[in-house]
């Protein structure tokens, strides 16, 4: 490295640093989880009144700051195939195509227990109707994959704890090494809304990294604040 490059370098980094002291010296921590966990709620009820993003058209039940993480993840692994579970009205699986359109690679596997006569055409998504957790299904996604597959997946279906369990224990056996398994609405359960729902997905989380070395929590994909999926990014290590 040259010199000007190094001297760069270090100011690039005390800048960078100047700017965390700064935030820690002035911005008070827990103002600032209240004020992420207040928008978060208003974010979240504003569907309510149809605020809903779409995709081309397409309603995708998403926070556009997880899909813009989404797009990151593609285009940094290369997934071979998402696997995804929870369709809805396809909006979420026709945007992982469009990505994977742009990346040149990849193609998306989505289930749901309801099939759906209006969901988008795309050459890269292939639609499974059945239970995620239902041996058939799960022997129909495996017939759809290869050995040499890098494989992501992203689960949002069914969002109580025993069934996002049993998913992250099917699903996260096909996950290739420095690929993720997204939980999604892990802010359910008073994470911080629907606090009467029970134990959900980050219950499941918790249940499912105990004694697991193989997957991390991410936090760094929950940079922009506002997530649906806090700890629940979870990257496979080994």
């Amino acid at each position: 490295m040259t010199l000007k490059k190094l001297l760069r370098s270090i100011k690039k980094e005390v800048k960078l640093l100047r700017r965390v002291v700064y935030h820690r010296l002035f911005i008070n921590p827990k103002l600032e989880e209240d004020i992420v966990n207040q928008f978060t709620k208003l974010y979240f009820h504003s569907y309510i009144f149809d605020k809903v993003p779409r995709w081309l058209g397409v309603p995708a039940i998403k926070c556009p700051l997880d899909l813009w993480i989404y797009q990151e993840i593609i285009f940094e692994v290369r997934p071979d195939v998402i696997i995804e579970c929870g369709t809805a009205d396809g909006g979420s699986a026709y945007f992982l195509a469009s990505m994977c359109d742009l990346v040149n690679n990849g193609r998306v596997i989505t289930i749901d227990i309801k099939g759906g006569k209006d969901r988008p055409e795309h050459k890269r998504i292939r639609w499974l109707v059945g239970s995620s957790i239902s041996g058939e299904t799960v022997d129909q996604v495996k017939k759809l994959i290869r050995d040499t597959d890098n494989i992501m997946v992203i689960l949002d279906s069914d969002h109580r704890k025993e069934h996002v369990l049993n998913e992250l224990r099917i699903y996260s056996k096909l996950v290739t090494q420095g690929s993720y398994i997204i939980v999604e609405d892990t802010i359910v359960n008073g994470h911080p809304i629907l606090p009467d729902f029970g134990p959900g997905p980050m219950e499941a989380v918790e249940e499912f990294l105990k004694g697991n070395s193989d997957f991390s929590i991410d936090k760094n994909r929950e940079r922009f604040y506002l997530t649906f999926n806090p700890r629940g990014y979870l990257r496979r290590e080994k």
